[in-house]
């Protein structure tokens, strides 16, 4: 199996024009190779056709992020990508191509989308395009040296007066975790279990990292 677009999303806008990304996924069908692939874009879905005839002959598994369900919220904290909805498509999209999906609920920002409202709003889109797991390291955010300046800023640009409460809540904390995370995580896991949703860590790396070979049944007087 390769994985990628973890570190950098596999679909910038400049892809439009390389589509080094689709050459890439050529390579990957060509000799065999296993796909898990991660992005928060729509553009994923110029290269169906060549996902689909990869989880023909292996497995193919699609991955992208859902942070909040509002798509007004979700403009302000992710300006540059796809919007929730947009990604849902995806999904959906996946779904009836037969290709397998996982989701991160990534990240989870205290006083902005760490709410039950938004969860449930993103697991119901889950729940429809039949994911096959959801990765979930806990609600809320890391904030180190420089990454946390940059935040603050942006704070004051979109949620004005929420800095002040962030530092009165976390100081320099490096993990921000949201005052309902334990609420929250009792829903996340009361859900995936209640619809077959994998959501332990270590079973949905497990089955991404597991390569399936797909032998086509040899047809007749060949």
């Amino acid at each position: 199996m390769v994985g990628t677009g973890s570190m950098c999303d596999c679909y910038i806008p400049l892809e439009n024009e390389l589509q080094v990304t689709r050459q890439c996924l050529l390579l990957i069908e060509k000799y065999g190779f296993g796909l898990a692939i991660q992005t928060k874009s729509a553009r994923i879905l110029r290269d169906l056709d060549v996902l689909k005839r990869i989880n023909a002959k292996t497995k193919c598994v699609v991955q992208t992020t859902l942070t909040t369900f509002d798509e007004g919220v979700c403009r302000k904290i992710e300006p540059n990508v796809s919007t929730t909805f947009e990604r849902f498509e995806v999904l959906e999209a996946m779904r009836e191509a037969k290709i397998p999906t996982v989701v991160w609920i990534s990240p989870i920002l205290p006083f902005i989308n760490d709410t039950e409202e938004n969860l449930q709003g993103l697991l119901d889109y889950c729940i429809k395009a039949k994911v096959l797991g959801i990765l979930c390291f806990g609600f809320g955010v890391t904030l180190r040296e420089g990454n946390r300046e940059y935040f603050y800023a942006k704070l004051d640009e979109q949620f004005p007066g929420l800095k002040q409460k962030y530092r009165q809540q976390f100081g320099n904390a490096y993990i921000c975790n949201s005052p309902n995370s334990k609420h929250l995580m009792d829903i996340f896991q009361s859900k995936c279990q209640q619809h077959g949703i994998l959501y332990k860590t270590e079973d949905i790396f497990a089955y991404m990292r597991k390569i399936e070979s797909k032998k086509q049944q040899t047809q007749l007087f060949y």
